[in-house]
């Protein structure tokens, strides 16, 4: 029993000081998803986020080759004066990364830089951009309060009461909402939708919509635009203007209007849609 107790002891000790370990050259991993965690964790561990900035394929359109970064690497040219910023660059033209290859079916760390351009968080570094994530408990609360018809800013913040306040969350507000705008419209809703849709169609032959579904066939996005939307941008769409509004459907879906200008200077209606998260 002694034995068995030293050699878990052993394990976890094992365990623990890989976890502390910096990237170092020629560290192996058995695929590139381990490299990939390997690095994030590093960088939680540290406060930057990460990024991949190369990757390269072989003949059988498979990656042997990753460069990740520090995703405040690059250069960022901003076109208003730094008397009137209010906002910091985005990037910081940090040279800190790794690259790894793929190798006799192990990946190896090929190049790492460690040094930083800028100063690091660690004590925030979980909701830096690509170190955020949503655990099983926060989903199920998520989803639960979603179909009791609760708001999604109650339901995240009933989640930071729960967590002891915003400085030990694993992700913020935008997340929950990208994640239930996934399993949004309800299937008789999404119906009477396309019924609707297919009856403007109907009437007129100019009506134009397309809707994106996931692979449960559920609504993730709705785009549409009518006739005179469609004449207005052929006549006047030189300059488009798009921007979501707040939400206010039950869904929380933004609404996104295209807007345009003619030439009496008046706004026009291009086009408009409902989508399920605001990201790329």
């Amino acid at each position: 029993m002694v034995l068995v107790d030293e050699m878990n002891e052993e394990l976890n000790t094992d365990e623990e000081s890989s976890l502390r370990l910096d990237p170092t050259l020629d560290m192996s991993f058995d695929t590139m998803q381990d490299a990939k965690k390997f690095y994030q964790d590093y960088g939680r561990r540290c406060g930057f986020g990460i990024q991949t900035r190369t990757s390269k394929k072989d003949s059988n359109n498979v990656v042997y080759y990753l460069r990740l970064v520090c995703s405040r690497e690059g250069k960022y040219v901003s076109n208003i004066r730094l008397e009137v910023k209010t906002l910091p660059s985005q990037t910081n033209q940090c040279h800190a990364g790794i690259t790894i290859a793929r190798k006799n079916h192990k990946w190896f760390v090929r190049t790492v830089v460690l040094d930083h351009s800028h100063e690091l968080c660690p004590q925030t570094s979980n909701l830096i951009c690509g170190n955020r994530q949503l655990n099983m408990h926060a989903k199920h609360t998520l989803e639960v309060n979603d179909d009791a018809g609760v708001r999604i800013n109650k339901s995240f913040l009933s989640i930071v009461s729960e967590a002891g306040g915003y400085e030990n969350m694993q992700f913020v507000e935008r997340d929950a909402r990208n994640y239930i705008g996934q399993h949004m419209c309800k299937e008789g809703d999404g119906q009477a939708l396309l019924r609707h849709f297919s009856k403007m169609r109907d009437q007129n032959n100019e009506f134009f919509y397309d809707i994106e579904m996931d692979e449960d066939n559920r609504i993730t996005s709705v785009f549409c635009a009518d006739a005179r939307s469609r004449a207005a941008c052929d006549e006047f769409g030189d300059v488009v203007s798009f921007d979501t509004t707040y939400l206010t459907n039950k869904y929380d879906m933004p609404f996104a209007p295209f807007v345009g200008v003619n030439h009496h200077g008046q706004s026009l209606l291009l086009g408009c849609g409902l989508l399920s998260s605001e990201d790329t």
